[in-house]
C-alpha cells in the first residue's frame, strides 16, 4: 500500500518524471530501431573471413518485371536490362564487397543479360555464365531441376575455397534460401560440404 508521503510526492511529480508505461517503452524503442536501422545498412561493412564464402545475388535494378513473350536469350535488345541506377547500383556493390575482403572471386553468372552485365560491373573477377542460374519465372516446371544443380554445386565448394559470387535472379534466390532479395540485394552463404551451406548475412546496396 502506498504510503501518505509517497502518495503526495508522486502527486507532485512533473510529467517527465513519472515512470514510462512499457508499452510505451517497446514502442519507442522500436521506432528508434527504424530510424537507425537505414543508417546501419548504409555504414560501410568491416571485412570479413572470405574463405569458403558465397555471394548469392539478384542482378541489379533492371526497371520492368519478367522479360517481353519473345524475348531472345542471345539478343539483350529483346531483354529487360538494367538501367542507369541498375549499372550505377553494381558498381556500389562491387565497391561493398571490396569491402567485405572480397578483391577478387570466381564469378558466375545467369546467361540474362541483366545478370552479365550487373557480374562485370562489380569488377570481382572475370564472369563465366552458369545455366543452372537462369531465371525460371513463369516456368515453375524448370525449378526443380535448377535448384537440384545449384544444391549440387554448393556441396561440392571447398569450405576453404576462395570466394564465389553468384549473379542470378529473384525466383533463383528464394528457392535457395527463402528470402526475397531486392534488386541488387546479396545474401552470404558459408560452404559446409552439404547443399544448404550456411546463411551468415544479407547485403543491401541502394
Amino acid at each position: 500500500m502506498m504510503t501518505l508521503s509517497r502518495h503526495k510526492e508522486a502527486q507532485h511529480r512533473s510529467p517527465m518524471e513519472m515512470p514510462m508505461p512499457t508499452v510505451f517503452r517497446r514502442t519507442l524503442l522500436a521506432l528508434s530501431a527504424a530510424v537507425l536501422l537505414p543508417v546501419l545498412t548504409a555504414a560501410p561493412a568491416a571485412a570479413m573471413e572470405t574463405a569458403g564464402l558465397v555471394v548469392l545475388m539478384r542482378h541489379a535494378e533492371a526497371p520492368g518485371t519478367g522479360d517481353p513473350p519473345d524475348f531472345k536469350l542471345d539478343d539483350c535488345a529483346t531483354q529487360r536490362n538494367l538501367g542507369d541506377g541498375g549499372r550505377a547500383q553494381a558498381a556500389r556493390i562491387g565497391e561493398r564487397l571490396r569491402q567485405l575482403g572480397i578483391d577478387q572471386a570466381r564469378v558466375l553468372s545467369s546467361q540474362w543479360c541483366r545478370c552479365l552485365e550487373t557480374a562485370r560491373l562489380l569488377d570481382l573477377g572475370p564472369v563465366k555464365e552458369m545455366p543452372a542460374l537462369n531465371s525460371f519465372f513463369g516456368r515453375q516446371e524448370e525449378e526443380k531441376d535448377r535448384t537440384t544443380q545449384l544444391r549440387q554445386f554448393l556441396a561440392d565448394l571447398p569450405r576453404d575455397g576462395k570466394p564465389v559470387v553468384l549473379v542470378t535472379h529473384q525466383v533463383t534466390v528464394t528457392a535457395l534460401t527463402g528470402i526475397f532479395p531486392a534488386s541488387g540485394e546479396a545474401v552470404l552463404l558459408r560452404a559446409n560440404g552439404t547443399p544448404n551451406p550456411e546463411q551468415i548475412d544479407r547485403v543491401r546496396v541502394p
